[in-house]
């Protein structure tokens, strides 16, 4: 009778791993490998010149093209080495003599090894060097065989430059690409002898990196496809500068950072001109503020700040009058010096007729005077009054829903936007120094990792008044735990503001973007930038350019993960796509 066979059931073992990682299929060529859709070949380093500089290996781990590299260091016993050694300069030695012998002209090269052989011997015998058997192997991969060539080519030729020689493992590019999987096998076995010094001229780890434990993806790194990943806190301040045109990316790279540093418990605040966080913040649940003359949402510009503790009432009080006395000389315009003092004055007299000075220690249950009241006082002052006709359309004119209402705002929200987008462009710059003060007040009566974002900061560089303020508050953040980035697509009005430059240096990181032809001189002056890397940021794509970093800097790629695009993209083709999924 015949016995049937009953299958067993499918149990997943450890077999399945190699199933996984391994390719569908091989194609083994003399002159290379196919794996699935890609074409991949192994070179070997064999000869070496007599002197091998620090760092000379930079240039090929640096390629951005895809590689595997891997550097077999196998000691050798240096009594073993030093009898070779003996032997060799024996030898030398006897040619030498034979030539001298013979009458023969001296031969430098035979004289310049027995030099470094018995050299190398003193070194060996002292124990200051070791000799080592030393394997290189570079495995490339591409899509083609014309782009493998290219790139085959591309580091002879770089290799080539330096005496260092290179060869095709033909006939053997398996046993090379087993020797480049990280698995230590040395399958190649092509070795040359070097001692210590030109062994540790191969350390690997020499990229320009901008990888750390912690903090937030910013991109990745185009000088070797590394992550550039970076956590802004980490530096001696938070603060960051965005420069670019329009339409490189750059308020899309901004709301990619916003998205990953809320999922790392940073709270953001945004103040948006053109209305580009507001999908953003609806998706993640922020709040949306709209600031125009007919909205419902306002801030009193005289709201008094909370004390924070540890400082003085009176300090705090005295600081408040000084940023609204710039609030309304950006209102005003220009202001004489004795405009200034009556300013000044009138100011304190408004808070005294609210019971409000410098020597009360709570301001909490004191209730903030309006726009409306200072008008009063300048009217019944003397010298006050032009000011007091000039302040007008604030209060019962055409801008008079603007800032003379009591502050109804919540900003108990892990993301906040402030859009100004609705705002006349002439009411634009007094909106940011109002919403500016304001949340400065709010970051200073809590301390609390936050990151502060202005878009469009260059409204706020064209008058002296609030571009002060903006400087003022890049170098006073850091103690409060803020990060400042400001973005500006009109970087000849930032820079050539006298508080530009101070805003920039007081920025420990800095991202360019693709740059203008009219602007790359003032931008390369202003960030040292080389040819290159003028010529990288004029020809740069969109969500390309360099990253800076304290004294690192790389050339960056912005990328966004599927679900991120959808969230932060302002492309109007792909927003209509969206809307008719």
């Amino acid at each position: 009778m015949e016995k049937i066979k009953i299958p067993q059931s499918y149990k997943p073992g450890e077999a399945d791993v190699e199933n996984v990682i391994a390719p569908a299929a091989m194609e083994i060529n003399p002159n290379y490998l196919r794996l699935e859709n890609a074409f991949s070949k192994t070179l070997f380093l064999f000869t070496y010149p007599r002197f091998l500089s620090t760092g000379w290996f930079d240039s090929i781990i640096n390629l951005p093209n895809l590689m595997d590299i891997s550097i077999f260091v196998h000691p050798v016993d240096t009594s073993a080495a030093l009898k070779k050694l003996r032997k060799k300069v024996t030898q030398i030695q006897a040619q030498l003599m034979e030539r001298e012998e013979k009458g023969l002209i001296r031969d430098p090269i035979l004289e310049t090894a027995y030099q470094d052989i018995e050299d190398l011997r003193d070194q060996l015998q002292q124990a200051q060097e070791k000799l080592f058997n030393v394997g290189v192997y570079i495995t490339i991969y591409a899509d083609s065989i014309e782009k493998l060539n290219s790139l085959e080519e591309k580091i002879i030729s770089i290799l080539d430059s330096q005496l260092v020689y290179v060869k095709p493992s033909i006939f053997q590019h398996i046993d090379g690409f087993v020797s480049t999987l990280p698995i230590a096998q040395d399958k190649l076995g092509v070795h040359t002898p070097l001692n210590t010094g030109p062994v540790s001229s191969l350390f690997p780890f020499v990229a320009v990196d901008l990888t750390s434990d912690s903090g937030v993806l910013c991109g990745i790194n185009q000088h070797n496809n590394s992550l550039v990943i970076f956590d802004r806190f980490s530096l001696e301040n938070a603060n960051q500068v965005v420069f670019a045109k329009a339409g490189a990316g750059k308020s899309y790279a901004t709301k990619l950072e916003i998205i990953r540093s809320l999922m790392l418990g940073i709270d953001i605040m945004v103040i948006d001109p053109e209305n580009e966080y507001h999908r953003l913040a609806e998706s993640v649940g922020g709040s949306v503020l709209k600031i125009s003359l007919t909205s419902e949402t306002s801030i009193n510009p005289f709201d008094i700040p909370i004390i924070p503790e540890g400082e003085n009432a009176s300090d705090v009080f005295k600081s408040h009058i000084l940023n609204l006395v710039g609030l309304l000389k950006l209102m005003l315009g220009q202001v004489t010096p004795e405009e200034d003092a009556v300013l000044d004055r009138a100011i304190n007299e408004t808070y005294a007729s609210r019971g409000i000075t410098g020597d009360v220690k709570d301001f909490s249950k004191l209730e903030a005077p309006l726009l409306e009241d200072l008008q009063t006082v300048l009217e019944n002052m003397e010298g006050g009054q032009g000011l007091a006709s000039r302040l007008y359309k604030y209060t019962k004119g055409t801008y008079a829903g603007f800032v003379n209402k009591p502050s109804n705002i919540d900003v108990k929200n892990r993301l906040v936007v402030f859009s100004i987008r609705d705002l006349e462009e002439e009411l634009r710059p007094i909106a940011i120094y109002i919403t500016l003060n304001y949340v400065w007040n709010l970051v200073r009566a809590e301390l609390k990792k936050r990151i502060l974002i202005i878009d469009e900061a260059w409204w706020m560089m064209k008058y002296p008044d609030s571009a002060s303020f903006l400087f003022a508050l890049a170098k006073r953040c850091r103690k409060y735990y803020l990060g400042l980035t400001t973005i500006t697509q009109n970087v000849e009005d930032f820079l050539n503001s006298p508080y530009g430059h101070p805003i920039i240096t007081n920025s420990s990181l800095q991202l360019l973007l693709k740059q203008a032809p009219s602007t790359i001189d003032l931008v390369a002056k202003t960030f040292n930038l080389s040819e290159t890397e003028k010529n990288l940021i004029l020809s740069a794509d969109v969500g390309e350019g360099i990253f800076f970093a304290g004294l690192k800097h790389v050339a960056i790629k912005v990328i966004a993960s599927y679900f991120e695009d959808q969230l932060i993209t302002t492309n109007p083709e792909q927003l209509l796509e969206m809307k008719k999924e």
